[in-house]
């Protein structure tokens, strides 16, 4: 009967410490490398662009992405 007192608390308590991790703050000389273009979620937004149109204007006929075009590349 205990357990099923203290589990919910514990649980609570768990979610608690686990999600204010989330909260920490970034050091001013930390920023730097964050900043490098290693650090971004798409590195080379350009290629990734390029392919993007690539794969489109093949796969449009499958309904690829946003774009329209045919399955012949030309759009």
């Amino acid at each position: 009967m205990r357990v099923c007192r203290i589990l919910p608390k514990l649980l609570l308590l768990l979610i608690g410490v686990v999600g204010s991790q989330g909260c920490s703050s970034v050091a001013a000389w930390e920023r730097g490398n964050l900043a490098k273009k290693e650090m971004a979620l798409d590195p080379n937004p350009n290629l990734s662009h390029i392919r993007d149109h690539i794969f489109t204007s093949r796969e449009a006929s499958q309904g690829g992405r946003a774009n329209s075009g045919g399955g012949c590349g030309c759009n």
